[in-house]
């Protein structure tokens, strides 16, 4: 904490570097795959999933390391079948075990966070949150391929679906009579977000940033999300 700062406040920096590093958890498509797919199917092998995503088992193998590394994902030994090795059967680890004798990352991320809502009140959260996300919102549209002329909102809304699922919120374009919506079916934040709804604020301004950065003809977006006791998560534009 920095001379002058009271213990109320928090600083912003700090909270951006930790929305960011929370949104960056599977950062790798195929990762997110694997992922998903085992919170489906718990059990299943590296063949299995090499199968489901269309590529090589080493591929599978290298990323269900970096899972098992970050405490996501466990495996247990299952009988020989073959001569060889035994094969590993994967599975989930629930957000709120410690693995290997060490809390998740993330998790000690999300105290972190929610300590720092906490201190800043609910209408600073929201508004730095909101803020937050249109920067990061910005940069992210922003590194795609420019185009000359500016992309429709269907066409923006689109790509954003693709680079917010890369990014932790597997998410989907549709398109029905209030608009071009994106819709989350995974939250990144998970139960912080139940606990702090001023959080969804970060993917109305990550949209918006977005919609922005990509040369989208309109920014303006609404929001409904779960937390906040609507059906769906989606930002409508």
């Amino acid at each position: 904490m920095s001379r002058g700062q009271s213990e109320n406040e928090v600083d912003p920096a700090l909270f951006s570097a930790t929305v960011t590093s929370l949104t960056h958890s599977f950062g790798d498509n195929t990762r997110r795959k694997i992922y998903f797919y085992l919170r489906e199917n718990p059990g299943a092998t590296a063949a299995d999933m090499a199968a489901h995503c269309k590529v090589h088992a080493n591929v599978v193998r290298h990323h269900l390391e970096r899972l098992t590394e970050g405490g996501y994902v466990t495996f247990d030994k299952l009988p020989k079948s073959t001569v060889g090795r035994p094969a590993k059967g994967y599975r989930v680890v629930d957000e709120t075990l410690v693995v290997g004798g060490s809390m998740r990352r993330d998790a000690l991320l999300v105290a972190l966070l929610e300590m720092a809502l906490e201190r800043l009140g609910p209408d600073a959260s929201e508004q730095m949150a909101h803020d937050v996300g249109v920067d990061y919102g910005r940069t992210l549209g922003a590194a795609v391929a420019p185009t000359e002329s500016a992309r429709t909102v269907k066409e923006a809304m689109t790509s954003i679906a693709g680079l917010l699922t890369a990014h932790g919120f597997d998410a989907r374009a549709e398109e029905d009579a209030a608009g071009q919506s994106v819709v989350s079916e995974n939250c990144p934040f998970g139960s912080a977000a139940q606990h702090h709804p001023v959080l969804c604020a970060v993917d109305r301004g990550l949209i918006s940033g977005m919609l922005e950065g990509l040369g989208a003809e309109r920014r303006e977006v609404t929001l409904t999300s779960r937390a906040r006791g609507d059906d769906t998560c989606r930002v409508t534009a």
